[in-house]
């Protein structure tokens, strides 16, 4: 039975190489650094070089305090505009780097309607939303050989039509809004955002198609945003979203267009490919956003 199931699976894949062929095409294989790289960058990006791509997602927020039932606080609405661009090593090969920026809005739970003011339902307080807007969110430049000279390899899993690539990123840094002696006192930022990429195989592999469309979900457990001024307390953050990468920036969802045009117009465009701008968080937009306020405020 089994050298029967091998013997299909075999067959299955000598065809589907034979109609990539066929076709202009090739068929990547996974276990090559340079394939496994190259379905890395038809993941993350757009057709070509200097062609941008869109993600978009779209979730809930919760809040998790121990001692109390979880809060859904917000929704959630968020989009990356990302492009590739082509880079080489004398050692390590010819590789691509990643630039993007990113925001994500949260909306009232009941109406969906984007949240100006809100009402911290622990302190009482009415505090003002500062939402996700960050730029840029940059990558490190990925090559077939790693800086250890090792191979690039990528962690996929193939079930039938499908593969599934999950990517883990825990954090744990220098929080801006800290002082200087957070090693003593504790106040780093702790987080783990969870990225779950599913796309077809077919579709992924075979280089007769210019790109791919994978489905994301999108998981962060984090500390409190500094915007809701929690001042220490014990508690955090989860947020849940799914969604995909789209066609094109049309195809984002009404509610993203409208603040983007209102609110981040630079947003409707990738940065530039040799960007070199170190890269954002809401820590450090808030520390620069608070800092404007302080340095508007008269002098006493």
């Amino acid at each position: 039975m089994k050298k029967t199931m091998l013997f299909t699976a075999i067959l299955a894949m000598a065809a589907s190489a034979a109609s990539a062929q066929s076709k202009g095409g090739r068929m990547l294989n996974p276990d090559k650094p340079e394939d496994a790289l190259e379905i890395a960058k038809r993941v993350q990006c757009g057709e070509a070089d200097g062609k941008p791509a869109v993600y978009h997602w779209a979730g809930k927020v919760y809040s998790r305090v121990q001692g109390e039932p979880d809060r859904h606080l917000f929704n959630g609405e968020g989009m990356n505009i990302r492009q590739c661009v082509s880079v080489d090593d004398p050692k390590r090969g010819k590789g691509w780097r990643l630039v993007s920026r990113e925001i994500m809005l949260y909306l009232d739970p009941k109406t969906n309607e984007i949240v100006r003011q809100w009402e911290n339902p622990w302190t009482k307080e009415v505090v003002e939303v500062f939402h996700i807007a960050n730029d840029p969110v940059n990558q490190r430049p990925q090559f077939p050989i790693g800086t250890d000279g090792t191979p690039y390899k990528a962690s996929f899993r193939r079930e039938g039509r499908w593969i599934f690539q999950p990517f883990e990123a825990p954090l744990f840094y220098q929080n801006v809004l800290q002082g200087d002696y957070q090693d003593y006192v504790g106040g780093k930022y702790h987080a783990m955002e969870i990225f779950d990429f599913a796309y077809e195989a077919d579709e992924m592999l075979n280089t007769k198609n210019a790109t791919a469309y994978p489905i994301v979900s999108w998981v962060r457990i984090s500390d409190w945003m500094p915007w809701m001024k929690m001042r220490g307390r014990q508690g955090q953050m989860v947020f849940n979203a799914m969604g995909n990468k789209l066609k094109g920036y049309d195809e984002l969802p009404k509610v993203l267009k409208d603040e983007i045009a209102l609110n981040y117009p630079a947003y409707t465009a990738a940065p530039p490919g040799d960007d070199t701008r170190p890269n954002a968080t809401t820590w450090t937009e808030f520390k620069k956003h608070v800092d404007s306020q302080r340095a508007a405020e008269p002098k006493k």
